[in-house]
């Protein structure tokens, strides 16, 4: 499927650009890290990795599938890093950013989870044979 093709590669662009700025720039992450997450910098530092290793996986065919799973929980355990950047208004670079940023990033983590499981074909929800009525 040409669909799924593309949009695991946009995927792998993204969480790879994704990870080099958590290594290359890690204060705006720092920033949005909540309180309660012990070692603040190792853990930007690590997500930056584990970004990268992730891309890399989903266009390894042997681990793509795994990439896909690794990358969906990523994003449901990063998920409280936007609810505080949100909540607290956090401001990166002095400006913080306001509800129109703030919805619409919190509304997509699901579809971004959703996206990394569909991408790496570890489910075919709802494009799989039962959607199409077979």
């Amino acid at each position: 499927m040409r669909a799924r093709a593309a949009l695991r590669w946009l995927l792998a662009l993204a969480y790879a650009y994704a990870g080099y700025r958590h290594l290359a720039t890690p204060a705006p992450f720092l920033a949005i890290t909540p309180p309660w997450v012990p070692e603040p910098a190792f853990v930007v530092a690590a997500t930056g990795i584990a970004e990268i290793a992730g891309a890399v996986g989903l266009l390894i065919p042997a681990t793509r599938k795994a990439a896909g799973w690794s990358l969906a929980l990523y994003a449901l355990c990063v998920w409280p890093a936007n609810f505080h950047h949100a909540f607290a208004h956090v401001a990166i670079g002095g400006t913080a950013l306001g509800w129109g940023y703030h919805a619409p990033r919190l509304i997509a983590q699901p579809l971004i989870i959703w996206w990394a499981l569909w991408a790496s074909g570890a489910v075919d929800w709802p494009f799989g044979a039962k959607a199409r009525g077979a």
